[in-house]
């Protein structure tokens, strides 16, 4: 009896549809048939499982490194083997007798019974990562269960029976499957064809009435048909070009670091039926904007770590996102735990901006910050922004001949500077600033008290996480809170730190730039210039605005922005737009994670695929990538609603605002406002 080969999925579950109408008994091989793997070496996943024992035997005062673990387990994987060739043709090892060896030489009375379960568990977590059933045969095999057959799975692997149908039941085909045989319990496989006779007594099965399918010519092929049992076999070209390019990718990252973020981005893909159609704003945010944010946490650990800092804090809404990536990821990535709790904290500059001044009234700089966005004209946008009443200042103002509308803008009309040197004196002006105190108070009360809830004071050193960029909503913060013997040190890590204005900062309030910051000459981050819009706007949380907080009887409210006047429905059709983009980088938090984890690199090892991904994105993009990723609305509750004169902004298009026509026609567009970045980069 010979054995087909078959050279696409197609073929096969046609041929093997036609023989199984004759057959009562069908089998499949597991790995590289009824699943197939994304990683081209199996035998890399078993290097975040040492890197998890490692973490396991640190925090039990053991240091061992990943690397010594490794080879630890491969001795005693090859010694297991040894020994069942003494007495079996198949020279299989079982995972749970040589990792419980492995453990126990690592961690001596430090073992027990649940460190094996975490360490298997983690790795059956990592194989599931890594594989994809193949659906025409998952499709098949539903089938083959509805006309009464009896299936089985039939695989040579260290992997214990109970291990593979967790595997399956991962898949979802466990209750299709009769019975799953491995290697590992009998130490028979179907490498030496011992398998076969095994299983037929076993279960009175009668060769002719079998099919078996699987992939390997020999395992699968030959010593099934030297059995007597009908064998298909499947050789896919396209698996193998794909297993191909991985192999290339991940032998390239050892040696060029852009190739790590290649092969990253390979293991992510979607793959056989994982593949469906999707638009180019959800591609965007898989491909593009969720794997810098899963860089972006991770650099955020591995901070806390070495600052000892016990709690993160997400704020502002883009942190809404940023904390969904990070409870997708953590588990995977960091299975050991040891991880600082984490906190998503309702604010904004609006709400934090009057509570920043309870006590230390209002400063000449947090002024000056109001006046940055070119809608804000007067006093009046001051309080707008402070939540201050202006009718309360009329006679500070006028002391300095001021009044709530004089002009204090230089982009507006009937701007003079005497207006200015006017204001900053009255800023001076001890009664005008205890005014400002008073109307702060109860805010700052407020903040405080919600502060308290979440546990903010209860911890030394905090994470306080944001977009960025001038680090506006932590300097609000932390001033508002600086009074307090108990405020912790707060380190502010931003996703990008432009520092327009001068960050005040001190040995408990810091502010760094992880995928850019200023203070560093990064040219291919400072690219974020480009289009900090469209970071606020992908990664903004589903709730509106928070406008203040506000003291209640029995604590504190924390009172939201309207949603149904222009502005809020300006938004809510943002969000509708930007929705699909969302779910793509949310759907590629666990992808990322589990390829992360694999291929075990670090926020360097990103670096320059990371500079890749900010200049063709950022500086470069095409003209349809523009079109997609560009928001339609952009709130900004500190900008006001006055005009500047007609001639601020004049000529300054940015790339990221040109026509669809321009950003299509014209090749020396990008060339041109990439070199004017450059010289404003390098006289900075």
């Amino acid at each position: 009896m010979k054995f087909a080969t078959h050279y696409s999925l197609a073929s096969l579950v046609k041929a093997g549809k036609k023989k199984a109408k004759n057959k009562q008994v069908i089998s499949f091989d597991l790995f590289d048939t009824l699943f197939i793997r994304r990683i081209h070496d199996p035998d890399l996943v078993k290097l975040p499982v040492a890197r998890y024992i490692s973490d396991l035997a640190a925090q039990q005062g053991i240091f061992k490194g990943w690397r010594n673990i490794q080879q630890l387990r491969d001795t005693i994987e090859r010694k297991h083997r040894l020994e069942t060739a003494k007495n079996f043709t198949d020279h299989e090892a079982c995972y749970p007798l040589f990792m419980r060896e492995l453990l126990e030489s690592i961690f001596a009375e430090g073992f027990d019974d649940s460190v094996l379960q975490k360490v298997t568990d983690y790795e059956l977590a990592m194989e599931n990562t890594m594989l994809v059933p193949r659906q025409p045969l998952v499709n098949w095999i539903k089938e083959l269960a509805q006309a009464n057959k009896r299936i089985f799975v039939i695989s040579d692997i260290y992997l214990p029976a109970t291990h593979l149908q967790r595997l399956l039941q991962h898949a979802g085909l466990s209750e299709f499957i009769e019975q799953v045989f491995s290697s590992a319990d009998t130490f028979l496989a179907k490498a030496s064809g011992k398998a076969y006779p095994m299983i037929a007594e076993k279960f009175s099965i009668a060769y002719e009435s079998w099919l078996h399918i699987g992939d390997n010519p020999i395992s699968d092929g030959l010593r099934a048909t030297e059995a007597g049992i009908d064998a298909l076999i499947i050789h896919d070209p396209r698996e193998d070009l794909r297993k191909a390019l991985v192999k290339r990718y991940y032998h390239y990252s050892h040696i060029k670091p852009f190739w790590r973020g290649r092969t990253l981005q390979q293991l992510m893909a979607p793959l056989e039926s994982e593949n469906r159609p999707v638009s180019a704003l959800y591609n965007e945010g898989y491909n593009f904007l969720g794997p810098l944010i899963g860089i972006f946490l991770q650099q955020i650990r591995k901070f806390c770590q070495e600052k000892e800092i016990t709690k993160i804090f997400f704020l502002s809404r883009e942190g809404w996102m940023f904390k969904q990536y990070w409870e997708k990821t953590a588990t995977i990535l960091y299975p050991a735990g040891d991880l600082p709790q984490i906190e998503y904290l309702y604010v904004s500059r609006m709400a934090l901006a009057g509570a920043a001044c309870a006590y230390q009234g209002l400063t000449k700089t947090n002024a000056d910050i109001a006046f940055l966005p070119p809608g804000n004209r007067d006093f009046r946008d001051v309080c707008r922004i402070f939540s201050l009443d202006a009718d309360k200042f009329t006679s500070h103002l006028a002391t300095y001949e001021l009044t709530a509308d004089t002009c204090l803008s230089p982009v507006h009309e009937g701007y003079r500077a005497e207006h200015r040197e006017n204001f900053d004196a009255l800023l001076k002006d001890e009664d005008f600033q205890n005014e400002v105190k008073r109307q702060t108070k109860e805010a700052n009360e407020a903040l405080q008290r919600y502060l308290t809830e979440v546990g903010f004071f209860d911890h030394k050193n905090v994470a306080i996480v944001d977009i960025g960029w001038l680090g506006t909503i932590q300097r609000f913060l932390f001033e508002a809170i600086a009074h307090r013997p108990d405020c912790p040190n707060c380190f502010g890590l931003l996703f990008g730190a432009t520092r327009g204005i001068a960050y005040p900062e001190s040995c408990k309030n810091t502010i760094t730039g992880i995928m850019f910051d200023r203070q560093s000459f990064d040219l291919a981050g400072s690219t974020l210039h480009y289009a900090q819009d469209v970071f606020e706007e992908a990664c903004r949380a589903p709730h509106p605005t928070l406008n203040r907080y506000q003291l209640t009887e029995n604590g504190y409210t924390l009172v939201f922005r309207d949603t149904d006047d222009a502005s809020g429905l300006a938004e809510q059709e943002q969000d509708r737009y930007f929705a699909p983009l969302q779910q793509g980088v949310l759907d590629s938090a666990e992808k990322f994670a589990a390829a992360a984890a694999l291929l075990g690199f670090s926020f360097d090892d990103w670096k320059p695929w990371v500079n890749y991904l900010f200049l063709s994105k950022l500086a470069f993009p095409r003209a349809q990538e523009v079109a997609s990723i560009r928001h339609r609305h952009h709130l900004d509750d500190f900008h006001g609603n006055k005009k500047p004169v007609a001639s601020f902004g004049k000529g300054r298009v940015p790339l990221w605002s040109q026509s669809p026509a321009q950003l299509k026609y014209n090749p020396l567009l990008r060339i041109r406002y990439f070199i004017n970045h450059l010289r404003w980069r390098i006289n900075q």
